[in-house]
């Protein structure tokens, strides 16, 4: 998009192409390093596509950006890096946290750390993440891809853990006194 707009001075599209970036390194890292298996699966060509049309509706917060020209305030530029470093910091740690954790305590229930309050921290640090990409664009359309990406496939996901984490003895108290994915909120 910066090379289609010829915006190679818009600080927030560069801001955009840094932080996206650096994401993406971060999931290659985390990925060899402390992957997750559910990632490691094959899926059917349908479902790649699925992905693939998915994924490209993140593109809406790049195009706006460089299409319009957006300059936001370099207050709200610094705000949506805030957002973008908590986001990593709680994906990244609860994953690592996970990983650890099945590797040293099999079969155990993992409620300590990030998860003591909150049963998807993965998730609230994405939405964290993507929540300051999407901010950059000034606009409400990539929220509105966020949203779907929440409700469509988050929520239910994290649902069909929950599910699947009830075979825990202790689940139930766990569940009451947490949350399914915004710390203290919901």
């Amino acid at each position: 998009m910066i090379a289609i707009y010829d915006r190679w001075d818009n600080v927030a599209a560069m801001t955009y192409l840094a932080l996206h970036g650096a994401y993406g390194f971060f999931w290659i890292m985390k990925s060899r390093n402390f992957g997750d298996r559910q990632w490691d699966q094959p899926c059917s060509g349908l479902e790649a596509l699925q992905i693939l049309v998915g994924l490209t509706a993140y593109w809406i917060t790049p195009w706006l950006i460089c299409h319009y020209d957006i300059h936001p305030p370099a207050a709200w530029i610094g705000l949506c890096i805030f957002l973008f470093g908590f986001g990593v910091f709680y994906h990244f740690v609860s994953d690592m946290q996970k990983f650890c954790w099945i590797e040293f305590n099999p079969g155990h229930l993992l409620t300590e750390g990030l998860r003591s309050n909150v049963r998807n921290p993965n998730y609230f640090g994405e939405l964290l993440i993507y929540a300051g990409f999407s901010a950059l664009a000034m606009h409400w359309a990539p929220f509105l891809v966020l949203g779907m990406f929440v409700f469509g496939i988050w929520v239910p996901n994290m649902r069909r853990k929950d599910g699947s984490l009830s075979r825990y003895a202790e689940f139930g108290e766990y569940r009451a006194k947490s949350k399914l994915f915004i710390p203290y909120v919901v």
